[in-house]
Order: C-alpha cells, then structure tokens, then sequence
C-alpha cells in the first residue's frame, strides 16, 4: 500500500504493511511493552543510501537469534522493507530503527513460548543524539554510580530492546549538570556510555574497551578509518584513570557520529577542547558517508 508522507506524519512498517504514524500501533501485551522482550538495530541514510545496512542486518539478526527470536523476514526481505520505508517517506538523509518484538503470546505473562513475533521499521529525519554544538563544544560527562549489566547477566553483544540501564545512567549524569554519563562493569573498568562506544586517544594511538560493550558498527568503522590512516588501534581494557589522563577522549555511534569528550568527572581532558584526532575521524566517518561506497541505495 503506497501512503503519501506528510510533514507531520511519518510513514512506519510494520508486520508487512505500510500505514501514517498516527495508525501505527502493536499490541499492548506484546512482550516488547510488558518486558522489554525483543530487539533492534539503528541506522543511517545519507544522500538516500543506508549505511553499512547488511552489517546492520547481520547484527540484527545476531541479536535475533541469541534470544530466540525468529525474525518474519529473511535478510534480504528485510533489507527490501528498510530501503523501501526510506523511500516511502521521500527523505534523503534519515534515522532509521528496526524493532523486531517477541511479540504477543497466549497469555499476557513471561513465558516466551507461542509468541508471533512483530517487525517495526520507521525512518524519520536524520537526527542526533546530542547537538549541532557538541562537534564545535565537546561535552562533558559523569562517570555513573549504575553499573553496565555484565555480561553473565545479559550478553552485552545484544542489542536489546531493554535499555533501562543506560536510561538510569543519561539520568543520572543530566541530573548532574552532565551531557551524558559513562557506564563502568563491575570491575570497575571503562564499558561505554548510553548509545555511544569510547575511544582514548594517547601518544598517537587509539584505545577503546575491549569487554561488556555493543560491538558498534560506527566503532568499527572507526577501526578502519585508523588503519588506512595509520593510528595504531588498541582493543583494551580501561580505567578512569586513563579517560583523565588522554590526550584526547570521543564516542561514536550511528545517531551521533563521532565527537570529542572535553571533561570527564570535573577532570579537563588534555587541552579542554575537542581534538585533532576527533576532528579527522569525523571528518573521514562523513567522507563515507558522503560517498555511499559502503551504502545500499534506496532510490
């Protein structure tokens, strides 16, 4: 079913069909609303291509598949469905999220058996997770009091639906003055911060935590871009000591690229100020971007 976008209304996918927002709704025993229950992925068109959407998919599908939840489509129907909600909303450059819920069972309790499971896709004008002024700025952020769910409790490679956690932890840090909070493990070792992996910047190399994170796509392509610039990349673990003591501090995501961390827990990170080496990478992460060389065409 085509549907005509309007400035107000977005169009959505979901379970096959193509509807106006304002029509878009699953169930409310669906497990996703009584427990948080399913999976997602996010990602980015740039000049009508989606970036990196196969490795999107495949982690999806990861997800997907570690907790039992098997997807409506295959991932080539799927990637047809994400392109075409691109298109049916006419946007060139786009924030797009994939929800893939447990869905509803026999009865609204916790068993995860006899459920069908929904698939929602929506597109909307591209948008970030922090401000135009957070690449001029940086941002400043607070190492939180909650602790990042180790993995024993729940694999942090899944990108689950449930995202209390980091939730608890963006509040804590803006209930503090900060733009957003840094997540420790239990062991008190750096993990990453709600939406956003961590890099260091120190002597010329990168670091970024090796354990109980999201393996992040932008993250990842943060690794290539070091590697054909030839910034040695060290997958580590990190303390808080070493976020004080950086030459430089940024996160990646895909709703946020690239940007610098100037203070971390009232300590100035090196000159106060977003760095060269953030500065270049966000620079090469929108040169990619730009030239939809790693990108699937919508249109």
């Amino acid at each position: 079913m085509q549907v005509a976008p309007s400035e107000k209304q977005s169009i959505i996918y979901i379970d096959g069909e193509f509807m106006p927002e304002r029509d878009a709704k699953i169930s409310v025993f669906d497990h996703v609303v009584l427990y948080g229950d399913g999976v997602y992925d996010t990602c980015c068109a740039w000049n009508g291509k989606v970036f990196k959407l196969d490795e999107h998919l495949d982690r999806l599908f990861e997800s997907a598949h570690a907790v039992k939840i098997e997807p409506p489509l295959s991932k080539s129907e799927l990637k047809e469905a994400v392109l075409e909600t691109v298109r049916q909303n006419e946007l060139q450059d786009a924030y797009v999220k994939i929800i893939l819920t447990r869905g509803v069972g026999e009865l609204p309790l916790l068993s995860p058996y006899g459920c069908t499971p929904s698939l929602i896709i929506f597109a909307k004008p591209y948008m970030r997770l922090v401000g135009e002024d957070a690449h001029e700025k940086g941002i400043r952020a607070k190492l939180a009091s909650v602790r990042r769910i180790p993995d024993q409790c729940l694999p942090s490679k899944i990108k689950s639906s449930n995202y209390q956690n980091h939730v608890l932890v963006r509040m804590e840090a803006n209930e503090a003055g900060y733009d957003d909070g840094i997540e420790l493990s239990t062991e008190g070792h750096i993990a990453e911060a709600p939406g956003y992996n961590i890099f260091v910047a120190k002597g010329g190399a990168l670091y970024t935590p090796k354990d109980n994170i999201l393996v992040g796509i932008t993250r990842q392509t943060v690794i290539e871009i070091a590697e054909r610039e030839g910034v040695p990349v060290h997958e580590t673990t990190l303390t808080a000591f070493d976020l004080f003591n950086a030459d430089e501090v940024f996160f990646s995501s895909t709703a946020g690229g690239i940007f610098a961390v100037v203070e971390v827990d009232g300590r100035k990170i090196g000159s106060g100020t977003p760095g060269l080496i953030a500065a270049r990478f966000r620079e090469r992460y929108y040169d990619l971007l730009e030239s939809g060389e790693q990108s699937a065409a919508a249109y």
